[in-house]
């Protein structure tokens, strides 16, 4: 594994309005799964520019549905770097298929994902997070972070300077 340390990198992330309340917590990611974490385990999807952000909440639809931009600051020490994609030799062989699609193997195939082992792996092995490449920004780089995993000297920071995202439900409340 290629680790790496960040201190003071900024990335972004486009929330559901409803669950800009928690925007650290990973807590969605934790009960549906994603691509690098498996159900039950929370983990917080991030992009290191704004246009990936926007491009992963999106997905492929031609239509953006409401969200809510959100910045970070971390500073997080170690993070796997797989920006550069599997290289044999460098990864483990599992690594080849980091970019399975995921929702497959789960619901249709219902096999546990590669993917999902590897974010098992680099728990084990005392990583933070994985960088990746996103697969519809062209130029995008995505990091999950395993939110859980975080120490005392790491560091995830919202920039909210006036208090403006919510602290709780109640604006979603129905009358």
């Amino acid at each position: 594994m290629i680790l790496k340390s960040f201190s003071e990198v900024t990335a972004y992330r486009m929330h559901v309005p409803k669950w800009a309340v928690a925007p650290t917590s990973g807590a969605g990611a934790g009960r549906h799964g994603g691509r690098a974490n498996r159900i039950g385990l929370n983990a917080l999807y991030l992009a290191l520019d704004v246009n990936t952000a926007v491009l992963e909440y999106q997905q492929v639809s031609p239509l953006m549905p409401p969200g809510t931009l959100v910045s970070y600051r971390m500073t997080l020490d170690p993070v796997v770097d797989f920006t550069s994609g599997y290289q044999s030799g460098i990864w483990s062989e599992m690594w080849e298929d980091f970019y399975c699609d995921w929702r497959t193997c789960w619901f249709n195939q219902r096999i546990e994902p590669p993917s999902w082992i590897i974010g098992d792996e680099v728990i084990a092995a005392g990583g933070k997070g994985i960088l990746f490449r996103s697969r519809l920004s062209p130029d995008g780089v995505n990091l999950v972070l395993y939110v859980d995993e975080l120490g005392p000297d790491d560091q995830l920071a919202v920039y909210d300077p006036q208090t403006m995202l919510p602290r709780d439900q109640s604006s979603w409340r129905q009358k």
